[in-house]
């Protein structure tokens, strides 16, 4: 049996004024997706548990089959295994944002985007200037990087875990004083952060972005923190190997961590200029040697979080052709077989982040009966009674059941 995995990153939205009160999912021209639900079912799947956030690091670990509740400890250390970190006992690992601060705002989550040269070098001379025996800075990509904390105590490490530090894409546009990190230890991130603006703002990458019209790297922003998780690997839950494909970070930490082969992809960005189609073929390659592929597309979310529609919608139709297109067809020559495509969250356009609503999902291949909707859309999806209350419960049910 070969079993496909498809996720459209924050895919999923609510009805947009713009659109005739569509959402991008319904306006984008997806005949594959559409396919699928033809020959298959489509349904709800709540994949954040409740009292968790709805990130994607929560929500992705639990559609690989985990359930976050039991196996969850935080973004960075998951990050750290894909960039080769190897976490002690007493160390902590945080995500490391550059941002974009336009006096008490933060402008910019991502620092538009800034490449990964030029990251490169501002983590390289913010860890010449404040790394320690203590702090230690990383480069991951783009604006996606690593501050890993050695604590001095049980306490410290509780502590430094403990802090409510939130995502910088959760308010972009708003206040950085009232959002810097709360709790007991949380001065420490605050003053890192604090110096990190006085280096960048003099850093002369910075000064040319400026001067040609592009956001500045010009601060960091610390969160989703957390120590190294214990998880048993996918084979042994589930009595298979395979791989994952994705651009981000976080995504190839949790393979490596389970024991997924990470299968790099040239061109992968993690943004709208991403190889999709290349990300279709690596998967198709993949599945004639192997049963399991996990494809992840994150431009979807970037567009999201961006408020910007008309690339959510840009991005939906490639990702359904170039990735979901691909792989159906290569499956539908297999003898026995089984495709899940899903939105891991909802990122609408309206506000700008995640939230935590049921996400739309559609499976297709061997044993899986029709349930009479033949488009996928949020719509039919909650109108389906097909309804899962876990992200692992329903990947568990698509292999084993």
């Amino acid at each position: 049996m070969k079993y496909a995995i498809l996720v459209g990153d924050g895919m999923s939205d609510y009805p947009v004024p713009e659109l005739g009160g569509r959402t991008p999912l319904e306006v984008a021209k997806i005949p594959n997706m559409n396919d699928i639900a033809k020959n298959g079912m489509i349904g709800t799947v709540k994949t954040v548990p409740a009292g968790m956030k709805p990130a994607s690091d929560i929500a992705n670990l639990a559609i690989m089959g985990y359930d976050p509740k039991v196996y969850y400890t935080g973004r960075g250390p998951l990050e750290a295994a894909n960039i080769g970190v190897e976490l002690s006992a007493n160390e902590i690992a945080f995500r490391c944002n550059l941002i974009t601060a336009n006096n008490d705002i933060l402008a910019d989550y991502s620092a538009g985007h800034i490449s990964d040269r030029e990251s490169k070098t501002i983590m390289e001379f913010l860890d010449e200037k404040l790394g320690s025996e203590k702090f230690k800075f990383y480069h991951g990509k783009s604006y996606r990087n690593l501050l890993v904390i050695k604590a001095k105590s049980e306490d410290e490490l509780d502590g430094l875990r403990k802090c409510d530090c939130t995502p910088p894409h959760d308010i972009s546009g708003r206040s950085i004083s009232k959002h810097l990190p709360k709790g007991r230890l949380s001065e420490v991130l605050i003053k890192l952060m604090q110096e990190s603006r006085l280096l960048l703002e003099k850093h002369e990458i910075n000064k040319v972005r400026v001067d040609l019209g592009e956001n500045p790297a010009n601060m960091i922003w610390l969160w989703g923190q957390g120590i190294n998780p214990n998880m048993p690997t996918f084979k042994g839950l589930f009595g298979i190997e395979g791989a994952v494909i994705s651009a981000v970070d976080l995504i190839n930490g949790i393979g490596k961590l389970i024991g997924l082969e990470v299968i790099k992809v040239p061109g992968a960005t993690g943004y709208y200029d991403t190889n999709y189609q290349g990300k279709g073929e690596y998967a198709v390659q993949y599945l004639k040697k192997k049963d399991y592929i996990f494809v992840h597309v994150e431009a979807p979310d970037e567009a999201g979080h961006n408020g910007d529609v008309r690339e959510k919608i840009r991005a939906i139709e490639n990702f359904d052709k170039f990735v979901v297109g691909q792989v159906w067809q290569y499956l539908r020559t297999v003898g026995e077989y089984r495709i899940m495509v899903l939105s891991d969250h909802a990122t609408p356009v309206s506000v700008k982040t995640h939230v935590d609503d049921p996400a739309p999902f559609e499976v297709a291949g061997t044993g899986i009966d029709h349930n009479g909707f033949d488009v996928f859309s949020e719509a039919n999806a909650m109108a389906a009674k097909l309804k899962f209350k876990s992200g692992s419960s329903l990947t568990e049910r698509l292999i084993k059941g």
